[in-house]
């Protein structure tokens, strides 16, 4: 297929699925902090054209495939909310102030790293508790109104096993036939011209805690975090200073139209920036073009898509958006139950955040979160078990180059205990940390190390992968990827608090870090680099070369 049409189609079939999958969700979330059908559909032209603009201005500035798209989940937390003091004007105003914290974190590191401080299994707990309401809602339909909900749920059912990606966009198919079979009157008054509805914004203190805050952090936790690190995972690195500052001024611009949020796109990107876009990763970026031109012609029609939601019954648009919605319910469960030393913590903040009390104006979410922090705060105050003192969690002091690494013993892959000494007493040992096995930059990171396997074993040393991850997903990592080096579990993070990389309230809990180590222990060399993930490998690689030399 030509250099340009391969990317361009795949770009518009991605635009066609992030669009039809969600927009249904964009509108439930609006209309939930009180916005007219107008200004409902002002809001999703904003962040459909608005996006789709930044989008293609990041990928052809980068020349990379920077999908650009709203903020799902943060929909999902606004129809949850529920209305605030001051109505919409005062929701509008919390998603300028959001905005400008996109931006402020862009430009300001320390406070990317205030948020990384976040508990991952906080923050997924949070996300599921606001999550969840959407998510049962296919069911209620089903019980109110049977035989229009039932082709949608089995439609959706069939193609989540034969053709994932189609599923939701063919269920939202067969609800609008049913809602034009039983009501078609609904749609005559619906009109094609795009509707701009601006809203002057009021700043009030329940809409900056209950609605501002919790949209950051879900925007951030479930949207920005994971679409860089699949960027990462195909070997793109753009500088996330210049895409948060981007995102955040366009939000904080769009906010006044009804916009709620722009972000990095997680699953369009996925679409856009692997192989099946173009097999030259150099062309993906038209690809992203692609998807951002569709989504400005596909959200020029937002009043259409308004119409059609007013023309259905609720719980029917509702049923539609919560099999959108299964599937970030599932992953965010996932990672909120896979910690099991914060689980009461996880637990509080999910009940809380699922319910629906509002206290002082201010929603669920937020009194979810810091629920979750209070308990865990009081969970780092109890004492060990053996009668000694506080539990240690965080880190100690980061270990520099020519310190003496203390020997331990960690169960591999196979569950074999491996001691450094041992390993060492075969050559150097490149010892490097990674966040989390099977996600796409440890991924890629780790295929990196095995791609070099011959030149590690020419210059005597060896890889060795060491994570905070259980020894059976170890060992899915590694057969997955034919690794051929072993791969630590370090369950309690014990190791990673010795070498100063674990962070013990972090998005990702090991910092990504490569330690070079001689045969006596001492460390020769040390890479940070958490975006750049073949980095590691090529500059371990270097300094045995010197060492060698």
């Amino acid at each position: 297929m030509g250099r340009v049409t391969q990317p361009v189609l795949a770009g518009i079939v991605a635009g066609l699925v992030a669009f039809a999958s969600s927009f249904a969700v964009v509108l439930a979330g609006l209309r939930g902090v009180g916005a007219t059908p107008e200004q409902a559909a002002s809001g999703l032209l904003a962040v459909g054209a608005g996006g789709g603009l930044v989008a293609i201005w990041l990928s052809v500035r980068h020349r990379m495939p920077i999908s650009i798209a709203w903020s799902t989940p943060g929909a999902a937390l606004l129809a949850s909310t529920g209305a605030v003091e001051g109505g919409f004007p005062a929701a509008v105003g919390a998603f300028a102030v959001c905005g400008l914290l996109f931006a402020i974190t862009g430009l300001f590191s320390p406070l990317g790293r205030w948020i990384a401080a976040i508990p991952p299994s906080l923050a997924a707990a949070m996300l599921a508790g606001v999550l969840l309401e959407l998510c049962v809602a296919p069911v209620r339909a089903l019980a109110e109104l049977p035989l229009s909900a039932a082709p949608v749920v089995a439609t959706w059912a069939l193609l989540l096993r034969f053709a994932r990606t189609w599923a939701v966009p063919a269920a939202l198919a067969v609800a609008a036939v049913a809602i034009a079979v039983d009501g078609p009157d609904g749609l005559d008054g619906a009109s094609p011209v795009p509707v701009i509805e601006p809203v002057a914004p009021v700043w009030t203190l329940p809409a900056m805690v209950g609605i501002a805050l919790p949209l950051y952090l879900v925007t951030m936790a479930a949207q920005n975090v994971p679409g860089a690190a699949l960027l990462a995972g195909y070997g793109y690195a753009p500088r996330l200073s210049s895409v948060l500052t981007g995102t955040g001024l366009g939000t904080a611009a769009l906010a006044p139209l009804g916009g709620h949020s722009i972000n990095l796109a997680a699953i369009t990107a996925a679409l856009v920036a692997g192989p099946d876009a173009h097999p030259d990763p150099d062309r993906r970026w038209i690809a992203s073009v692609g998807t951002a031109a569709t989504l400005i012609v596909l959200s020029l029609g937002s009043g259409l898509a308004v119409a059609l939601v007013l023309a259905s019954p609720p719980v029917l648009v509702e049923g539609v958006a919560g099999l959108a919605l299964l599937g970030a319910l599932g992953n965010a469960l996932t990672t909120a139950a896979a910690d099991a030393d914060r689980r009461d913590a996880v637990v509080v903040t999910f009940v809380v955040t699922a319910s629906p009390v509002s206290i002082a104006g201010i929603g669920s979410a937020f009194w979810g979160l810091l629920a979750g922090v209070v308990m865990l705060a009081l969970h780092r105050r109890r004492p060990r078990p053996d009668g000694g003192g506080a539990e240690r969690v965080g880190h100690t002091a980061p270990m520099n180059v020519g310190d003496v690494v203390e020997d331990f013993e960690l169960p591999d892959e196979r569950g074999t205990p491996r001691r450094l000494s041992e390993l060492l007493a075969d050559g150097p040992v490149v010892l490097f940390f990674y966040p989390a096995a099977m996600t796409p930059g440890c991924t890629a990171e780790a295929c990196r190390f095995r791609d070099l396997a011959a030149e590690f074993a020419e210059a005597g040393a060896r890889p060795v992968g060491i994570s905070a991850d259980p020894v059976e997903r170890q060992a899915e990592f590694t057969a997955k990827h034919d690794l051929g080096y072993p791969l630590l579990s370090d369950a309690d993070g014990e190791i990673a608090r010795r070498f100063g990389v674990r962070r013990g309230f972090a998005l990702a809990p090991t910092k990504r870090r490569t330690f070079v180590i001689d045969t006596d222990r001492r460390i020769l060399e040390i890479v940070k680099s958490e975006i750049r993930m073949s980095v590691h490998a090529d500059k371990a690689l270097a300094a045995l070369r010197r060492r060698g030399a």
